[in-house]
């Protein structure tokens, strides 16, 4: 499920952080970089990059949180040479921890702490976040994401068409739902045909989707599974796997939790909230 952020970890990024004269935070590209285990700076401005790119594209300003300076480096024998640097916002590092290896176990640490450092922002903000607000918002962009990567590993495995994938994707539901597919529980949880299911699910049940798709994209992967039958049969397997664990632990069945209302909404707020936050530069 979601990546628990240990203690150590969040002492790093922690230590890392630098407060300027007006009370922000703020962190350096090259200090993130180092902790990422980027030891070329080259490879990390690439990330960089896009970070920059999905902040533009987001409708918010980059500059607002992409700062770029110059300082002095050490670089042996008592000498420095002056480098360029980006004084990073957390929502600038939020993004580019999305976009960093994520091969790496720090950065999968790095975006859970940056997406807390966000959500806590907010809360100054008029009509802040509930807690479950906040897990729904995090969980679902996992969600997102991930639902991605599962869709190219199930493409490597055999699954090409729209209809071979809405076919995958079913399994992997009739497995974790107790043999229920995406019309039953549409039908369960009374959503209209257009409605998306993941947008109308709370924390608990997107955990354990975010699970289901994770455990299974690693699977096709790790084990090199390959045709159509086979990777339904993995997505299945892993799904039933996940119930089976809520069961043992005592939890509700997906297919019995409650059905709030669209995480649409949430998002449109969040932007908006994202939208007012301050400058780096205080303008």
């Amino acid at each position: 499920m979601s990546t628990r952020l240990t203690k150590k970890a969040k002492e790093t990024f922690e230590k890392i952080k630098r407060i300027d004269e007006n009370g922000q935070e703020w962190w350096s590209s090259r200090d993130l970089a180092r902790v990422l285990g980027y030891t070329d700076y080259r490879y990390f401005k690439e990330v960089g990059n896009k970070a920059w790119e999905a902040c533009r594209n987001s409708g918010i300003n980059p500059k607002d949180h992409f700062v770029v300076y110059n300082e002095m480096v050490p670089i042996g024998s008592n000498s420095e040479r002056q480098v360029d640097t980006v004084r990073m916002s957390r929502y600038a590092c939020y993004l580019a921890v999305q976009n960093a290896n994520p091969s790496k176990t720090i950065v999968a640490q790095a975006q859970t702490y940056f997406a807390v450092q966000v959500r806590r922002a907010e809360k100054y903000l008029d009509s802040p976040f509930t807690e479950e607000d906040e897990k729904r918002l995090m969980l679902r962009g996992e969600m997102k994401k991930h639902n991605q990567r599962l869709a190219s590993a199930a493409k490597e495995a055999g699954v090409v068409t729209n209809k071979d994938y809405g076919i995958f994707q079913n399994a992997g539901y009739k497995g974790l739902y107790g043999g229920l597919d995406r019309e039953d529980i549409h039908d369960r949880k009374g959503l209209t045909k257009n409605q998306e299911i993941l947008d109308h699910m709370g924390s608990t049940e997107l955990a354990a989707n975010l699970f289901r798709a994770t455990q299974t994209e690693d699977k096709l992967r790790r084990e090199g599974i390959k045709g159509k039958a086979n990777a339904n049969r993995t997505h299945f397997d892993v799904g039933r796997k996940v119930r089976e664990t809520i069961a043992e632990l005592g939890g509700t069945m997906p297919e019995d939790l409650p059905t709030p209302e669209s995480i649409k909404r949430l998002e449109s707020k969040q932007r908006r909230l994202l939208k007012k936050q301050k400058p780096l530069d205080g303008n």
